[in-house]
């Protein structure tokens, strides 16, 4: 079940279930938008995979499955970051 976090993983920004600027890659890593294009160039600081568009979860089902409610907040250090972009910002992601 996808979890649905509640803010940027990075700079902290809202992304509650109907964010539509909400980013995940395979693992659920969370990020905003403007720190996928900006800060990450699509490339996940955790796993080096891309991300996608997180799906909104419909009204009536986070009755049964809500969206999390606890923050998780791990700015990224662009520093030990850099390796893992260089190595994989210009490869596609389905071809890393």
């Amino acid at each position: 079940m996808l979890e649905i976090r509640p803010v940027c993983e990075n700079c902290g920004k809202k992304l509650p279930n109907k964010s539509t600027e909400a980013m995940i890659c395979t693992f659920e890593c969370t990020f905003c938008e403007e720190c996928v294009n900006d800060v990450l160039h699509n490339v996940c600081p955790n796993c080096g995979g891309g991300f996608e568009k997180r799906p909104i979860r419909p009204k009536e089902k986070l009755i049964k499955n809500p969206a999390k409610t606890e923050e998780y907040l791990k700015p990224v250090d662009l520093k030990k970051f850099e390796p893992l972009l260089l190595r994989n910002k210009n490869i596609k992601p389905h071809e890393r």
